[in-house]
């Protein structure tokens, strides 16, 4: 009789457990509250907060300032790190933003996680094409349209509500939840790297897990994240005469910078997609068959993909093809050329110093120094076969490596358990094709394990005209949030 007494009294005690997280209350408290939450977002996608352009810095300051503020309204342990200065072309001196954090919970018993996020914006102007103005976030069928809607301020909001659902409703937080937000990633995350390797054994401590939301769905259905890609930027200067030339003139005079620079761009990539510069894919990761079973289950549609994007033919037939050649296999890009004659009209000018701008995305396992010395070599080796009188400088101003996690974690399988609870369905695993250098500096730095847990749709538009994250998936994505805090607070430690 003792015995069955014990086991009823641990099973209520079990039973006390499962059943403690207030899931109906906490849902509704969001859907009571959406309206408040989109004007909050309204209120920080009127915030100019764009890195790019130091003019705005005041704008981006005053961005920072609001997070710090919201955050201490809900009684947070909230600090501002500084990160240094930036130096600026002309020399000039000025700080950077400074990084806002924040801790919710102090108890040893519980898992504590570390939410990152980032409240700086890509430039927009409505001239660039915007429907609507990029600044007044504003709702058409759904969506919400606004500069940074859902890069990243929208899903910022999303992990500050989260938590402040559980402390409206007086529920205690079934982890620790620390937040780092920051205001340059899209500049390259200045001085940010330097900050981690500082806070290590303070701020990191007693982190278990970090939480990146920074990041999108493939297709219609939820996706849990576990890679990306990093990227080696670089420029490739040729300089010629002292000064422009004009072509009618001195066109027949002179071996023109732009013929050498277009000349040498030729040689990087295929009409294929096939990189062409020796040795940059040898060190490229095989594809297993386990990763192709994964991109075939993905939702994601070639004709959606061709629509959205506005072209009428891929370079891959199909959908594993190309999934692949976006996420885990290298690419070359060329971005733009400084010193060229771009605006309307004509012009017979001949410049006399060009700089093209390309970035080739690093994957496992490539080394940007290595890549750095094999597009060097590469540019230069061609160059000189030219025999042309004038200078080539290449130089790599960005080195950021891959990152990839294990999609079979325990941090992943309650991110499905979450995501199943509130979608009703089974995430997508997916890869992102794009960068985010600080998943990979968390993760050599604290040697914490990572999740990315987006909640954009993936035709939001990051970084394009009319940027936007559906009402839906702002406010679900809240509930996603709140829900997978209580779901890692069941991981059990090895």
């Amino acid at each position: 009789m003792r015995c069955v007494c014990v086991c009823v009294v641990v099973l209520v005690a079990l039973g006390v457990r499962v059943n403690s997280f207030k899931f109906k209350e906490l849902m509704d408290y969001v859907d009571k509250h959406q309206e408040e939450y989109v004007q909050t977002l309204r209120d920080w996608v009127s915030i100019e907060s764009d890195s790019s352009d130091v003019t705005k810095r005041a704008e981006l300051q005053r961005m920072m300032g609001v997070v710090e503020e919201k955050l201490r309204m809900m009684k947070g342990n909230v600090d501002v790190m500084d990160v240094g200065t930036q130096r600026l072309a002309d020399g000039s001196i000025i700080p950077l933003p400074k990084v806002v954090t924040a801790e919710f919970g102090d108890d040893v018993n519980k898992h504590t996680v570390c939410v990152y996020g980032h409240v700086d914006i890509q430039p927009a102007r409505r001239e660039d094409g915007w429907a609507t103005d990029p600044y007044n976030l504003t709702e058409i069928k759904g969506n919400l349209y606004g500069r940074g809607a859902s890069d990243n301020k929208g899903p910022v909001l999303a992990w500050i509500h989260a938590v402040e659902a559980y402390k409206a409703l007086d529920i205690e937080l079934p982890v620790n939840v620390k937040f780092l937000i920051e205001g340059m990633e899209e500049t390259g995350s200045n001085g940010l790297d330097a900050l981690v390797e500082a806070q290590k054994d303070k701020f990191f401590s007693d982190v278990d897990y970090i939480i990146i939301s920074d990041c999108i769905w493939k297709s219609t259905r939820p996706a849990l994240t576990y890679g990306t890609r990093g990227n080696c930027y670089f420029s490739a200067q040729v300089e010629g005469p002292k000064q422009d030339l004009h072509s009618g003139v001195d066109g027949g005079a002179v071996i023109e910078p732009m013929t050498d620079l277009i000349g040498i761009l030729d040689t990087l990539i295929s009409a294929s997609g096939q990189i062409l510069i020796p040795g940059v894919a040898d060190a490229v990761t095989n594809f297993t068959e386990e990763e192709r079973k994964l991109y075939e289950q993905v939702g994601f549609n070639l004709e959606t993909y061709k629509s959205t994007i506005g072209v009428d033919r891929l370079m891959y037939d199909n959908k594993v093809d190309l999934l692949a050649h976006l996420w885990r296999f290298p690419t070359v890009s060329i971005h733009g050329i400084e010193g060229a004659f771009s605006s309307p009209g004509t012009k017979t000018v001949i410049p006399a110093k060009v700089t093209a701008k390309f970035s080739i995305r690093q994957v496992p396992n490539m080394e940007p120094a290595v890549v750095e010395k094999q597009v060097t070599d590469h540019l230069h080796a061609v160059f000189e076969r030219r025999k042309s009188p004038n200078k080539l400088k290449v130089n790599m101003i960005i080195g950021a490596k891959p990152w990839i996690a294990d999609p079979k974690h325990a941090l992943y399988e309650a991110g499905k358990r979450a995501v199943k609870r509130v979608f009703h369905v089974e995430p997508e695993m997916i890869r992102e094709g794009g960068t985010i250098p600080i998943a990979r500096t968390f993760q050599d730095v604290t040697e914490k394990y990572i999740i990315m847990l987006p909640i954009g749709g993936f035709d939001d538009g990051l970084h394009s005209q009319n940027e936007k994250i559906s009402r839906y998936n702002y406010i679900e994505g809240t509930k996603l949030f709140i829900t997978y805090l209580q779901e890692v607070s069941l991981i059990k430690e090895n």
